[in-house]
């Protein structure tokens, strides 16, 4: 098989095994173990179906950047738990979730697969910079369309898009975009800059919704374009120019926010490390003594014929 790299959304995807997997499942201590288990058997899903060579898990050093917020205040605020002076606010989290971050990092370390963050950044903007500077094929997997910025079909960089549950994943193409969105993939950060994302705080334009967008974006190829235009006062109707105008101000920042940055400064990533005796020890114990059972043989077994 062809050299693969796989880019992990990290909490995307615990997210998505936390509430998938029954919150019965608990440790020899009480502690509940339903993402950390649920997040192994996607992890065997993916690696098998997939065969990635390369694979990092890529995390949210900081899930609600500030220079985001200064840009946009709205954004995000809705999963704010707690505001903290100088550090990375905390995000609403269910408790039985949180204790579990912990064993989900330290099961990933076992298997060998890296986890990768930055300071000040999401885990979409190492996801933009490890896919933009690849050599290889990549696949992305998320839950989150504001990848879909990322597709490439030049460079074989899709999506793996989780949204619809692991057992029906959809492979995301630029072809995908266009025939659910009417955009292309190049368009999709502009797309969702002009539509917003109530999820995460993001207004958009008032009065353009995708089909406006997608009607604008392919009269004028980008936002750019979209604003020179009503600002020249043609090629679009008065009621979308005025819209636009009244959107001058939330424009000249949107873009910052939406777009993932592409330019960190990253470790090279290397090829997965193998299933030796003494990984497969490890992870062994580790499943023991935290009842990760079944999941953690998986996951290997997964890694292991990769």
């Amino acid at each position: 098989m062809p050299d693969r790299l796989m880019l992990l959304d990290t909490a995307s995807l615990y997210f998505r095994a936390f509430y998938g997997v029954p919150d019965t499942v608990k440790a020899p201590d009480g502690r509940p173990v339903n993402a950390a288990r649920g997040l192994l058997d996607i992890i065997a899903k993916l690696v098998t179906t997939y065969s990635p060579t390369h694979l990092i898990a890529c995390w949210d050093d900081d899930w609600r950047p500030q220079w985001r917020v200064d840009l946009i205040p709205t954004y995000k605020t809705h999963r704010v738990a707690e505001v903290v002076a100088d550090a990375p606010d905390v995000e609403v989290v269910p408790d039985p979730l949180e204790v579990q971050v912990p064993l989900i990092r330290e099961s990933l370390g076992v298997l060998g697969i890296p986890v990768v963050g930055a300071a000040e950044h999401e885990a979409d903007d190492v996801i933009g910079t490890l896919a933009t500077r690849a050599a290889l094929p990549v696949d992305i997997v998320t839950g989150d369309r504001d990848l879909f910025q990322l597709v490439d079909d030049g460079r074989d960089v899709r999506v793996i898009y989780t949204a619809r549950g692991m057992s029906n994943l959809e492979v995301v193409t630029d072809a995908t975009i266009v025939a659910k969105y009417g955009v292309h993939a190049s368009q999709y950060a502009d797309f969702a800059v002009l539509r917003g994302d109530a999820s995460d705080g993001l207004p958009g334009v008032a009065g353009i919704g995708e089909k406006s967008a997608a009607t604008l974006l392919t009269a004028h190829g980008d936002l750019a374009g979209i604003v020179a235009a009503a600002e020249a006062g043609g090629g679009m109707p008065a009621g979308q120019q005025a819209k636009i105008l009244a959107g001058a101000p939330y424009l000249a920042v949107a873009p910052a926010v939406v777009e993932v940055v592409r330019n960190l400064d990253l470790p090279e990533p290397g090829p997965l490390p193998g299933v030796d005796d003494a990984r497969r020890a490890a992870a062994t114990a580790l499943a023991e003594q935290y009842n990760l059972g079944s999941s953690m043989g998986r996951a290997l077994a997964a890694l292991a014929a990769s």
